[in-house]
């Protein structure tokens, strides 16, 4: 990957970047010099790669994990969605409403037999039948869509290994 170097240009990142990707989304409260110190740097250093980091795109955001349980949505499902029509004004459309539909928590627009995977957090099964008959029922470039409920959340890693 290729990050923007302090004059514009675009450098490759390297293996300091790499390991203060890695530490941030273990724990990105750190203060900079606890990450100094877990990544083998400088204070300075790591305050000046973290800044290029988050300027060039390489950091998207900064965030709390929140457990859905805590905060009441005990139910998570997974729903593939097969559209009618893949015009892209449709497809567009239907991105557009699951951006704005608070329950999905995840939209992925895949190859395969379905056009989108979602994840939903939601409160429970009746609020689950909410959703489908506002979001999904309504919507008339949905052909079909399928949902499994979450049994066991075997694993949850929200970060990527660089």
């Amino acid at each position: 990957m290729k990050i923007v170097s302090q004059y514009g240009g675009h450098r490759a990142m390297d293996d300091l970047d790499r390991r203060i990707l890695n530490t941030l989304q273990q724990n990105n409260r750190l203060s900079f010099s606890e990450l100094a110190e877990v990544v083998s740097s400088s204070a300075a250093s790591c305050m000046r790669r973290v800044q290029k980091l988050r300027s060039s795109g390489a950091i998207v955001a900064d965030i709390s994990l929140v457990d859905p349980k805590v905060v009441g949505k005990s139910l998570t499902v997974v729903v593939t969605v097969e559209l009618d029509r893949e015009r892209l004004d449709l497809v567009d459309d239907f991105k557009r409403a699951m951006r704005a539909a608070k329950e999905v928590t995840q939209c992925y627009m895949v190859t395969g037999d379905a056009d989108f995977v979602l994840i939903v957090a939601i409160e429970d099964v009746e609020a689950f039948d909410v959703f489908v008959k506002t979001k999904l029922y309504t919507n008339p470039n949905v052909r079909k869509f399928r949902s499994m409920i979450a049994l066991d959340r075997v694993k949850f890693e929200p970060r990527v290994t660089v």
